[in-house]
């Protein structure tokens, strides 16, 4: 037990001295973040080292272009950083220092007496401009030296510092911490980059052991970014880099190679991780090393060890913070997709709010008329109608009290009873009056009162009942809304699954094939509804996609696949995509004839069908009721309300009833229109049908003939009804008719009509849909002589077993 114990306790000092120095480390960090940003101390050094930079020989934008930047975004730093600027003019010469004194005078006078103005971004770059060409047009006037050279150098100093502006605007405020945005767009990485030369610039002449100064920092942060950016970002940081300093000093143009070959080298050999980022650096330094002077050879394999050595003592930490900037990197594409997860989850979570309060709605309208109303509150109704009857007609009697407190229940079961048969037929039982008159005083009087009450109680039963029935509605639909706001919430927080042993079945095969794939993509293995995507290269893509790579996904995935979207490149060896998916186990193939009233052009009658997710399919007639335009209007509106409602998801009996609901409320004017629906599972072959005051549908299976019909009012004329739901299983090959009145009523001379239209349609010899549509229309026609006398339309659909074109191609080593 001592042992143990004695064991744990170096364990836990450890953890407790980790913890500290984390914390100490933490507090070191703050430490540091205080005095050189809060305070601004970071900001002066900068100004100190760009009041220093000179290119040229002659050219220095960068002072008056700092200065500007501070005075427009970190104004309270500005005085302090106008201080550090002059100073590091002066290190470098009198001459400069007075140089950049007075232009840094001209842009505060002149921002000074603009300050008011608007616009000031577009303002203080042109300031900037006039103050560096005024402060070195009077410098060469002094001495004499405004040649044609002179000019150019004016011109091109005055251009640079209105650049070098732009460029401090955007890089600037990225050394502060403050950011909202996270992640650095490529323009404030190349500003950035390009800041950071220009302050490498104002320590050209420092050396350190025979190693100059500006040589090790373009190293070091060459290093750091080609570590955490890869290839791309370090050869850019090296060619700007090595660009400006070799404006600065024409000796070092051949380090602008030296840091662009080396940024690259690293960004190849950021697998190795810090030792192969410096194994770039230093193979970069001997290449292009050997090509010059061997004495200039060593300082600069001494400048490259101090960087790498500055580079290995860098904190890994710090390169995670600076990698979730650079778009690109790992550490950015996880932080990314966190917050892309961040985001779904708390879309999700709010559409599942909201999903509950519709619920919530939902079953507080349906606790309304979830139970049949009870014996007390009959009694209370009861109670209350007879009080009325009894003001009008007991209140002043004599016999009052005789009646209502003696013989309380005498009086008060004869009058529920005369009650019960005024509602019930109109007049009481003969019986029932004459016991009434031989106990009450003034019998016609109650009865007159009661006949007034009864008018106004069954009214307000009437009301109550449709209060109760609009109540039931919206709880159906506010359902509806809930599940499929609760249907997608889970849509949102699917992820891509990982299937890994079908993938590798899956490249497996198309090598085999001798196909090149260059990416693949599992989103769901569910069974019947599969999603993959592909991409690949075909010299001539001769259709390989329905007929090589679905087969062989239907052999392994044990279904049938096809070809959902394919993009083929236009030219050869080009990147194609491919999406595959289930197919659906049947597949309907439809007709439709028409014709309208007298032969006219607009007809009442409007049919549609509708491809609805989840696998299945709807077909719908509807006839307005009458001819013309207006049942064209009404019957054309509920097609068009039942593919939006049907679309969103909503049970088909709920989006009925919804439409039925705002045919009957949107307009004070009669408007009806029948409904002839059924909807198809392509899955099972199973269809659900819902008529709304239609005709009959009818199902023909070789020789036999199934009626399908239910007896609804069409919609629009009452508020509340009952959905009846026929449901049919189809069997391959089923033909199913349906049709509109002027069909079903149409056959003239015709004693049953129903008998006539299923011999026609027993009779016919052919099983196309549209053939059948078509002769069912001109049978029709020709009992009445070519005359039309009503809107007609016929919709035959023919669901067929899906074979797809194109057979499983097992291949022996996937399924062994």
């Amino acid at each position: 037990m001592m042992e143990s114990m004695s064991r744990l306790q170096p364990k836990a000092l450890i953890a407790q001295q980790a913890s500290q120095w984390d914390k100490l480390r933490s507090l070191l960090y703050a430490k540091l973040k205080m005095v050189l940003v809060d305070r601004g101390w970071l900001f002066y050094m900068i100004g100190f080292l760009l009041g220093r930079a000179v290119i040229l020989s002659a050219v220095s934008p960068f002072a008056v272009a700092f200065l500007a930047t501070m005075w427009l975004v970190y104004k309270e730093k500005a005085a302090k950083a106008m201080i550090a600027v002059l100073i590091g003019a002066l290190s470098y010469s009198v001459d400069h220092g007075i140089f950049t004194a007075l232009g840094l005078f001209v842009f505060l006078f002149l921002a000074g007496l603009f300050k008011q103005a608007k616009n000031q971004q577009l303002l203080i770059p042109f300031f900037v401009f006039l103050a560096s060409v005024s402060t070195r047009i009077f410098q060469y006037s002094i001495e004499q030296q405004l040649a044609a050279y002179e000019w150019m150098l004016v011109f091109v100093e005055g251009v640079l510092g209105t650049v070098l502006v732009l460029i401090f605007m955007q890089s600037m405020p990225l050394l502060s911490p403050k950011r909202y945005n996270p992640a650095l767009k490529n323009e404030e990485i190349v500003c950035m980059i390009i800041l950071l030369a220009s302050i490498l610039t104002g320590t050209i002449g420092w050396t350190l052991y025979g190693a100059a100064v500006e040589q090790v920092l373009a190293r070091y942060f060459v290093l750091i970014l080609a570590f955490v950016g890869g290839a791309a970002v370090g050869s850019t940081v090296g060619v700007v880099t090595g660009l400006i300093l070799s404006l600065a000093n024409v000796a070092n143009l051949y380090q602008m190679s030296l840091l662009a070959f080396s940024g690259l080298l690293g960004g190849l050999l950021k697998e190795g991780k810090k030792p192969g980022v410096a194994i770039g650096l230093f193979v970069g330094t001997f290449l292009i090393g050997i090509y010059g002077n061997m004495t200039a050879l060593i300082p600069s394999i001494i400048e490259t060890s101090m960087a790498v050595v500055l580079f290995l003592l860098t904190p890994a930490g710090w390169f995670k913070k600076l990698s979730r900037l650079i778009p690109g990197t790992e550490e950015y594409t996880n932080e990314q997709e966190q917050y892309l997860q961040k985001v779904r989850n708390v879309t999700a979570q709010r559409v599942e709010q909201f999903s509950g309060v519709f619920q919530a709605l939902s079953n507080s309208f349906a606790s309304a008329d979830s139970h049949l109303e009870d014996e007390q509150e009959i009694r209370r109704e009861t109670d209350y109608f007879l009080s009325q009857v009894t003001e009008k007609s007991c209140q002043n009697c004599f016999m009052k009290e005789r009646c209502w407190q003696k013989e309380f229940d005498k009086t008060y079961s004869l009058m529920e009873l005369l009650k019960e048969g005024l509602q019930e037929g109109g007049k009481p039982p003969k019986t029932t009056i004459r016991e009434f008159e031989n106990f009450c005083v003034k019998p016609q009087k109650v009865l007159d009162a009661m006949k007034e009450e009864v008018s106004y109680f069954e009214a307000n039963q009437k009301l109550k009942q449709q209060v109760l029935e609009s109540k039931k509605l919206v709880a159906d639909q506010l359902q509806g809304v809930s599940e499929v706001m609760e249907d997608f919430a889970k849509e949102i927080l699917k992820e891509r699954e990982h299937h890994e042993q079908q993938e590798m079945q899956i490249i497996h095969a198309l090598k085999q094939l001798g196909m090149e794939l260059e990416k693949l993509e599992i989103y769901s293995l569910e069974k019947g509804n599969v999603d993959i995507e592909m991409t690949l290269t075909f010299y001539e893509y001769r259709g390989e996609g329905a007929k090589l790579i679905a087969p062989v996904l239907s052999d392994i995935l044990s279904e049938v696949i096809v070809v959902k979207q394919e993009e083929i490149a236009p030219f050869p060896n080009g990147y194609s995509y491919l999406a595959f998916g289930t197919a659906r186990e049947f597949v309907v193939e439809t007709g439709a004839a028409n014709a309208a009233k007298g032969g006219g052009l607009i007809s009442g009658d409007s049919y549609t069908t509708i491809e609805l997710g989840a696998g299945k399919y709807a077909m719908a007639i509807s006839d307005g009721m009458g001819n013309g335009a207006r049942a064209q209007e009404e019957s054309v509106e509920t097609l068009r309300l039942l593919q939006q409602i049907l679309q969103t998801g909503i049970p088909e009996k709920v989006a009925i009833k919804s439409i039925n609901s705002i045919l009957s409320l949107r307009s004070t004017e009669e408007m009806f229109a029948t409904l002839d629906l059924a909807v198809i599972d392509l899955h099972n072959a199973y269809v659900q049908f819902l008529k709304i005051g239609s005709s009959p549908s009818f199902v023909k299976r070789g020789n036999e003939l199934l009626k399908i019909e239910a007896s609804n009012l069409p919609m629009g004329i009452i508020q509340e009804f009952d959905v009846d739901i026929v449901g049919e299983q189809l069997l391959p090959n089923d033909l199913l008719i349906m049709m509109s009145d002027g069909i079903f009523e149409g056959p003239k001379h015709i004693e049953n009509t129903d008998i006539w239209l299923k011999r026609k349609i027993r009779d016919m010899r052919t099983n196309d849909p549209q053939e059948i549509a078509d002769l069912i229309l001109e049978e029709v026609i020709r009992t009445r002589g070519g005359e039309i006398e009503d809107d007609m339309t016929v919709v035959v659909a023919k669901v067929k077993k899906n074979t797809p074109r194109w057979a499983g191609a097992p291949l022996y080593s996937v399924s062994s």
